[in-house]
């Protein structure tokens, strides 16, 4: 479990370069919706279905909080906990026990949360734009580094909104994360993109006689 979940939200160096499509009129007026959608969300609280490349699943709470602010709360039994603190994205197995620690700009994630979002401009570049029934697709590498992994973020065309995102490894695998009963505008309480390592916390002291 905690390999699909470095392969969710990590780059991974040694994925195949994808390739840089020239991007159409409408392609771009397409990016240009996604970026302001992205830019219009402040707090986002909703449900997740993550799927591995081998079928299995998984679910949980998501919650974002822009800029810079996102956790992944995995229902039991999964021991999974992943906190984005503004810094770092932080990945906790309770089973391993020891907290890792990547810089939020490293990551996929880290697209999703920075303050403006710009999806082909900057360190970032698509390579595609992929137009369903009802649906738009855009993928997504780093500008300087295209060959460090892809994130496709896929979005309903009516209304216009973030329904999942998709993240493929350096074997072509793809993990899927899909958000469902999606409520924007929340407020939401600071302690969630808190993260305090169990290690660390010293338990209480009986001092009673």
């Amino acid at each position: 479990m905690a390999a699909v979940l470095c392969s969710l939200l990590l780059t991974t160096a040694q994925a195949a370069q994808p390739a840089r499509l020239p991007l159409s009129a409408q392609d771009k007026a397409d990016i240009e919706r996604a970026e302001d959608y992205l830019n219009g969300v402040t707090t986002l609280k909703a449900r997740f279905l993550q799927v591995s490349p081998n079928g299995a699943s998984v679910e949980g709470d998501a919650y974002l909080s822009r800029p810079g602010k996102l956790r992944l709360q995995y229902d039991p039994p999964s021991p999974l906990l992943v906190v984005a603190d503004g810094s770092f994205l932080i990945v906790h197995d309770q089973q391993l026990g020891e907290p890792s620690y990547i810089p939020l700009g490293s990551t996929p994630a880290g697209i999703l949360v920075r303050p403006n979002v710009r999806l082909n401009g900057g360190d970032v570049a698509v390579t595609r734009v992929v137009r369903l029934p009802g649906v738009v697709r855009i993928s997504v590498v780093e500008a300087e580094d295209p060959a460090s992994g892809e994130i496709t973020l896929v979005f309903s065309d009516k209304p216009f909104a973030l329904r999942q995102w998709q993240v493929k490894d350096a074997q072509h695998q793809v993990t899927t994360v899909s958000l469902y009963q999606a409520q924007s505008g929340l407020t939401l309480d600071a302690k969630l993109f808190e993260f305090k390592n169990p290690k660390f916390t010293a338990p209480t002291l009986n001092t009673g006689n």
